[in-house]
């Protein structure tokens, strides 16, 4: 009889680790608190916003990013079939460009991609000659900087460069305007609501090469994003592929506690509605966020595996980073991919969305009239706003109708300048924001919001209390975007791969002979290897980094 497996929490771990369990003949239940699937990662249609038999909008909890290096998630989307004999990894399209929006002046336009065109290849010269106001020999100290990471060693990294800021690793501190603005803040406050200051330079200078690589090589776009509402082309179709395959997925559940009895789970307490019960398996995942397992963590479990002090450890290191949807009454593509609006006060990226979604038809949405939208994210949440449409206060103490006007307000700072109005208010159809910003009661401001889902950031040496898949309670796993991966960023794709590490935890544990889920390391070009193994030798020797590759010195040590 085939192993019983329970994993709570239903977004893109916990769909993950079905997935592949059920494809290995185990029996899965999944419990999920919403009344939609997808966690994080989810579309949410907007509340009555459909009239006359319409639709309701599309709202979303924050665009969706597809980077070139992700491996793990493009694989498995590509087992799930959305029809036509297409899969849901076919519902990727590609961007070709990545557009700076600065206040008062032109917006920066770049390539995303290996030039595919005389454009892309214009567009890339005009790129590398342009003034952006940085100091000489500010643009060649970051390039030493990003050779460094290349040309280091796993070992360094882990060791010394996780225990160093980005903001310090590339010497922002008394640098231009610019290299601060471009370099430091606008790249970490982009990904992923980094900090400069705070963020490892393990994980930010990692992910950054990688986007980098992914920019250099020709092919594939570096950028991707769905081509339609994130529900609409990809996780409705992988729900209902995981019920065929009989995965039984159950809404409106809401994971209380695990209880432990002789070192094990024996079972999990859950609540639907105001009934409490008991669900027993043979292996238990969680996959909910670190918020919620946090204070899940018992005294019980930890005296089976103290290890798990990590999680409640870093508990703190989340920020807040959340999607506001503006509807247009006329389609403003704006750049055929990302916006990174680097001088604005609330770190906002956003995507116009309908100019990738070629079959969403928006006349059969809403009331009819929104021709367009343009997506976006807040990744500071701890700025004041303008004294004018939030009283000079924070985006965390904001009212949802303030963060709606002040976010409106910025893009418009950015986006229209003397000679170019590019959005307006009377484009300006509705807004919604992502329903996880909940008012909670608070004794100096009854709506102050707070973040139902937060995102983990990780801050300076923060990998050793992050845990693995696997703990030392031999049948609870973890598939969740904190757990230790080759990924090391809260994302999809770390979600998608630290449910294939708990998923081959139990092959393991339970003595199935299933294959395992493949893992993919994050890609380190063969060209530079003999630099990073002449840097292993340095760091097995304590010797610091330096960059230079003496092949003379290396092949006398080699043979004594």
């Amino acid at each position: 009889m085939s192993k019983r497996v329970v994993i709570l929490g239903g977004g893109v771990g916990g769909m993950s680790a079905a997935h592949e369990l059920v494809e290995r003949g185990f029996q899965v239940q999944v419990f999920e608190k919403r009344r939609i699937a997808g966690g994080k990662a989810r579309s949410v249609p907007v509340p009555k916003s459909g009239t006359d038999g319409r639709r309701d909008l599309p709202g979303e909890h924050g665009f969706r990013f597809f980077p070139r290096f992700y491996k793990h998630l493009p694989d498995t989307m590509s087992r799930i079939p959305v029809g036509d004999g297409r899969t849901a990894a076919d519902n990727l399209v590609e961007t070709s460009r990545l557009e700076y929006p600065l206040i008062g002046q032109a917006p920066i336009v770049a390539v995303d991609r290996f030039p595919r065109s005389l454009d892309d290849w214009l567009l890339m010269f005009k790129d590398l000659t342009t003034d952006y106001g940085f100091l000489p020999g500010e643009q060649e100290f970051f390039a030493t900087r990003i050779w460094q990471i290349l040309t280091s060693c796993e070992d360094r990294r882990l060791d010394e460069y996780e225990r160093l800021g980005w903001w310090s690793y590339i010497g922002a501190e008394g640098r231009s305007e610019a290299y601060q603005k471009f370099l430091a803040g606008g790249l970490t406050r982009s990904l992923n609501a980094a900090k400069a200051q705070l963020a490892s330079t393990r994980t930010i200078g990692d992910v950054l090469v990688q986007l980098m690589f992914d920019i250099l090589t020709p092919g594939m776009s570096s950028d991707r994003l769905l081509n339609g509402p994130t529900n609409d082309v990809w996780i409705n179709p992988w729900l209902d592929y995981l019920r065929g395959k009989g995965v039984d997925y159950r809404f409106g559940v809401h994971f209380e506690r695990l209880n432990v009895v002789d070192g094990r789970i024996a079972s999990v307490t859950l609540r639907e509605h105001e009934t409490l019960f008991e669900v027993q398996a043979d292996y238990y995942i969680s996959a909910v966020p670190l918020e919620v397992m946090a204070p899940r963590v018992s005294k019980e479990m930890l005296a089976v595996d103290p290890t798990l002090q990590g999680i409640i450890n870093i508990r703190k290191n989340v920020q807040w980073m959340n999607g506001i949807q503006f509807y247009l009454k006329q389609d403003v593509p704006i750049v055929h991919g990302h916006e990174l609006y680097v001088d604005s006060a609330w770190a906002l990226t956003s995507v116009s969305q309908a100019q990738f979604w070629p079959n969403f038809d928006f006349s059969q949405a809403g009331d009819g009239t929104v021709k367009g939208i343009l997506s976006v994210d807040i990744s500071e949440w701890e700025v004041k706003g303008s004294e004018q449409y939030t009283g000079g206060r924070i985006a965390k103490d904001c009212t949802h109708e303030q963060i709606a006007n002040e976010t409106w307000f910025q893009l418009k700072q950015s986006l229209n300048r003397p000679g170019a109005e590019v959005i307006t208010d009377e484009m300006l159809h509705s807004w919604f924001l992502d329903p996880d910003m909940v008012p909670v009661y608070h004794p100096d401001d009854p709506t102050r919001e707070r973040d139902a889902e937060q995102l983990l950031v990780n801050y300076i040496n923060s990998w050793d209390s992050r845990p693995d898949a696997y703990t030392r309670i031999p049948n609870l796993f973890l598939a969740a975007d904190y757990v230790r991966t080759y990924t090391d960023l809260a994302t999809m794709e770390g979600a998608n791969e630290a449910a294939r590490r708990a998923v081959n935890s139990i092959i393991d544990a339970s003595g199935s002979s299933a294959s395992l889920c493949k893992l993919w390391k994050l890609h380190e070009p063969e060209i530079f290897a003999p630099w990073r193994l002449n840097d292993q030798a340095r760091y097995d020797a304590g010797m610091p980094w330096d960059g230079e590759l003496d092949l003379g010195k290396r092949i006398g040590r080699l043979f004594g």
